[in-house]
């Protein structure tokens, strides 16, 4: 488990009125958006408003078990609109919001089914799925917090009056995820023009799974997760908006390249980058230009950033 560190745990016990004042502030200023990607788009208008955008990455994961309704909610009374989670499938077809192909270390599966070695996602029902114990692992107070399907993850969502970023995870392993992925938003109301111009990215490490998205909806935000060179640069901006990679391999000039590029809207490519908990590394990140930061702390990186 993550341990926050003291300052950190006081600043955010301290700061939850005034944090969620500046979350409903953040959220109004960005509510004019005009469309995908544009300067007050999804996730944009970081000048204006002051700082890179914070994403909570599978929620406030520091602190709540991860990709669970928990940790959402946790996001939205600490102040932040933004939330990530990971999309996979269940044998019987079912979206659920998990990053591990597997269930063993985020649930008590090996103890439920101990037969059934490796625990794979695809391998269980969604009924099965449901019935997993995934908060005790991280502490006896989530005990019981389940694994969400993506449609109650939307609804949880949307109840909160947040927005997502929403990875396809291994697409490989689970053949038309993309169409299924953009189904359930659709009925879910998650693809009418305010949601795609102000609240929804999708994301994923496949080039081709987010080439598929846009390919299916044009209008949608979509982002590549790595670091490709300079010079692949062009081709990822032919289908995606941003390029969002582990902050360990990037520089000032790499963002600079991302940035003097125009990504499938016609306006300049972004960056988001992950994952990063500590103070002096977001300080660091900010430096080198990038538009978010993706972070299982939340709350340490905007009081190091000034971050929204």
């Amino acid at each position: 488990m993550y341990v926050r560190p003291a300052a950190a745990a006081a600043a955010a016990f301290l700061g939850f009125t005034l944090t969620l004042l500046g979350g409903t502030a953040s959220y109004a200023a960005t509510a004019t958006a005009t469309g995908p990607g544009s300067a007050t788009g999804p996730g944009a208008g970081r000048a204006a408003l002051g700082g890179p955008v914070v994403y909570a990455h599978r929620g406030a994961s520091a602190y709540a078990p991860e990709n669970t309704l928990d940790a959402i909610d946790l996001a939205m009374q600490m102040g932040f609109d933004w939330v990530e989670n990971d999309v996979q499938r269940t044998k019987d077809g079912v979206l659920v919001v998990i990053h591990d192909d597997t269930l063993a270390r985020t649930t008590d599966v090996e103890q439920r089914f101990p037969g059934r070695s490796p625990w794979k996602v695809k391998d269980f029902t969604a009924a099965e799925i449901a019935g997993l114990d995934a908060g005790s692992w991280f502490g006896e107070e989530y005990a019981g917090a389940s694994v969400p399907t993506l449609r109650e993850y939307l609804d949880r969502v949307q109840r909160n009056r947040q927005r997502l970023l929403l990875e396809i995870k291994k697409p490989e392993l689970y053949p038309g995820i993309e169409e299924q992925t953009l189904q359930v938003l659709d009925e879910a109301g998650w693809l009418d023009a305010r949601h795609v111009a102000q609240r929804l990215v999708v994301q994923s490490f496949s080039a081709d799974c987010v080439r598929i998205v846009h390919g299916l909806r044009p209008d949608l935000v979509t982002a590549f997760l790595g670091t490709p060179a300079v010079a692949d640069l062009p081709r990822y901006a032919e289908f995606t908006d941003r390029i969002n990679p582990w902050h360990t391999t990037i520089s000032a000039d790499w963002v600079s390249a991302v940035h003097g590029l125009r990504g499938a809207h016609g306006r300049a490519m972004e960056v988001d980058t992950w994952i990063v908990d500590d103070a002096a590394t977001a300080r660091k990140v900010q430096a080198m230009g990038v538009d978010g930061i993706i972070t299982n702390a939340p709350d340490v990186v905007r009081e190091a950033v000034g971050g929204f």
